[in-house]
């Protein structure tokens, strides 16, 4: 009997183990998110993948109507609100029927609890410049900062746990006695700003201001005694655990091999919920993305990186051609690209998409004096900079490795996508020469710009051997080649490729341990600041560590100029003045390729801004939801514009 109990034990466990595995039914919907979740915390959020789940999963003050042409806000967990004549403070009204997951009401104080844990430093939020925009919030920050340094500076023996508690103590009285932010009741909240920030409402759209749960979330977190900083342990977001307030919650997360989330039954807007359950199945690998979802095992593609997507848009395009009477006429009539897919005839080829993004994808140089090994950095030298971005042959990419139909960048904001806002010109580039005379013409005064930054004579006296650093994957290799080869050629610098996993590429970005490297940026909001904020000095996504006092007065100058045209010329003045100084050299603006069928599914937008509400999705002829394209209101007609538009966020797939 000794001897058989344990084997029993051992049985047991494994029985327990193979019935806790077994395939789940399929979900209503399934989609790959490009790549796996980083955190299901909505402050902590950056990356792409994790800002799509964080929309289905936390629902903040209010959201985009990503549906219609003009992607406005309109109420979410706010079904109103009113905003002062000096557009400084704004007066929130919380719907009754907002819930958490666990059927608690979602209040004014779950808001300030949430926005107060992104002002931390404690959190090291990337985003934390965000909400310096609430009166006192810089003031804050700051006395939190000095707190703990000067709680390192005690003795050992005075660190404890109690006076730990203290400074904490002493924190949150001080947030409450400095800090625009108070719940007037459980319903109103009332948010005052330090200055007009013309975009605040498209700001409170953004996940990373979502609410958290409070009483879950503050039992995982607690002052440190030995640095006095608040310890964040994760576990609250685990399935079972977590506590949610948008249409979803957390069902399962199985480590690496799916995200499974089912529908909020406490959700105030559940009766307009197509679909009960979703799946995101985890596909490292973007070919077997493709595979999954031509075998049907996922119903939408987010974020199609295969090296031969080229081809697909290609066949695509063929697609369209062929139908070239009928898309021209469709397309008068103001529909948007989905709707028009969805009518013509069917066909695989039209299942692949590649609408125009509000991003960017740009090279990074470091600007700081030394390199992270302590070595001196050329890259310090804005001409150096400057000499590298101009011979750098971006049609090639554009045309010869992309083959999306993007355009090259010349600037950082794309063109044409915010309305009023004069884009300046960039510096010229050999792609954009007409003729191989004008390219000589720009490499010789590239050359030239070595000469007076001190290296006449690259690669005799150029310092270093100049990394590329990317990730792999998503194409970045083929364009880094191609990029080595322009700066070999023309310049005539050593070069070196660092190809690295995703995990450690992003690990080497975020404390600087490159010297150029591969990044990109969707924008988060409507307006110039969602891109130029990226190198402002100590910006949470200044990757770059770029400092200009100039280019950070033109922004706060930008920043305190009520007149909302001047304040427009001068974020170009800004934007002019970051591409002389080129911390970043913009290469092309996206395009967004996807694949998913429009005839069979509705509720994902083509609008350029590409934030997608996985929740309006419904899967047309499943018996489940109203089988006609919907928008954030409800159904319309197929008639109707704009049936179906899409998206913006973090950082670059």
């Amino acid at each position: 009997m000794r001897i058989l109990t344990p084997l029993i034990l051992l049985l047991a466990v494994v029985g327990v183990a193979i019935l806790s595995d077994r395939p789940q039914p399929r979900a209503d919907f399934a989609f790959a998110n490009g790549s796996d979740i980083n955190t299901l915390d909505p402050q902590r959020m950056s990356w792409m993948p994790d800002l799509r789940v964080g929309r289905l999963l936390f629902e903040g003050l209010v959201k985009h109507d990503v549906l219609s042409r003009d992607f406005d806000v309109v109420p979410a967990v706010a079904e109103s609100w009113e905003v002062s004549e000096d557009g400084l403070t704004y007066t929130f009204h919380l719907r009754p029927d907002a819930k958490w997951s666990n059927g608690r009401p979602v209040t004014a104080d779950d808001f300030r609890y949430s926005w107060r844990r992104a002002m931390l430093p404690d959190l090291a939020s990337d985003y934390f410049a965000m909400f310096m925009f609430v009166e006192g919030a810089q003031a804050f920050y700051e006395a939190r900062t000095a707190d703990l340094e000067a709680y390192l500076e005690r003795p050992a023996d005075e660190r404890t746990q109690e006076t730990a508690d203290e400074v904490w103590a002493q924190s949150l009285a001080r947030f409450d006695a400095t800090v625009g932010m108070r719940a007037l009741d459980e319903r109103t909240l009332e948010i005052t700003l330090a200055k007009r920030v013309p975009y605040f409402l498209d700001l409170c759209a953004f996940t990373v201001l979502a609410p958290v749960y409070p009483p879950l979330v503050e039992q995982y977190e607690k002052p440190d005694d030995a640095t006095g900083r608040l310890i964040r342990r994760s576990g609250w977001t685990k399935p079972g655990v977590l506590v949610t307030n948008g249409a979803f919650m957390l069902e399962s997360w199985r480590f690496k091999r799916e995200v499974r989330l089912a529908k909020n039954p406490h959700y105030w807007g559940i009766d307009s919920i197509a679909i009960d359950t979703i799946s995101i199945p985890s596909i490292p690998d973007p070919n077997s993305e493709v595979l999954a979802y031509q075998t049907g095992a996922v119903d939408w593609v987010s974020d199609v990186t295969a090296g031969y997507r080229g081809d697909m848009i290609a066949d695509k395009l063929a697609f369209r051609a062929e139908h070239a009477d009928e898309v021209a006429e469709l397309r008068a009539r103001g529909l948007d690209e989905f709707e028009i897919d969805r009518r013509l005839p069917a066909d695989p080829r039209k299942e692949t998409h590649a609408p125009s993004a509000f991003g960017t994808y740009f090279w990074n140089f470091n600007c700081e004096e030394r390199l992270a090994d302590g070595r001196s950095n050329p890259f310090h030298d804005p001409r150096v900079r400057r000499a590298f971005a101009m011979v750098i042959d971006k049609r090639s990419i554009v045309d010869s490795v992309r083959r999306l139909g993007e355009q090259p960048a010349g600037v950082l904001i794309p063109p044409g996508s915010i309305g009023g806002y004069p884009n300046p010109e960039g510096l010229p580039n050999i792609g954009d020469a007409a003729t191989p005379a004008e390219a000589e013409a720009i490499v010789a005064r590239a050359r030239a710009l070595l000469a007076e930054a001190g290296y006449p004579d690259p690669p005799n006296d150029f310092p270093i051997t100049v990394e590329l650093l990317f990730n792999k994957d998503a194409g970045h290799d083929l364009i880094a080649q191609t990029i080595a080869k322009n700066w070999q050629q023309h310049l005539g610098v050593p070069i070196s490729l660092a190809q690295k996993e995703l995990k450690v590429y992003r690990d080497d970005l975020k404390k600087k341990r490159f010297i150029t490297t591969r990044a990109g940026w969707y924008g988060d909001y409507g307006d110039p600041t969602t891109f130029l904020d990226l190198s402002r000095t100590g910006d949470g996504n200044n990757d770059r560590g770029y400092t200009n006092a100039v280019y950070d007065g033109l922004l706060d100058k930008a920043a305190d100029e009520p007149d909302a045209g001047t304040r427009l010329v001068i974020l170009a003045e800004a934007e002019r003045m970051l591409m002389q100084d080129v911390p970043m050299v913009p290469i092309f603006h996206y395009a967004h390729v996807m694949m998913f069928d429009p005839a069979r599914i509705t509720g994902i937008s083509a609008h350029p801004r590409m934030k997608q509400y996985a929740s309006l999705v419904d899967v047309l002829g499943d018996g489940k939801g109203p089988d006609k394209p919907r928008t954030m209101h409800g159904g319309n007609t197929p008639d109707d514009a704009g049936a179906t538009g899409e998206r913006a966020e973090a950082t670059t797939p």
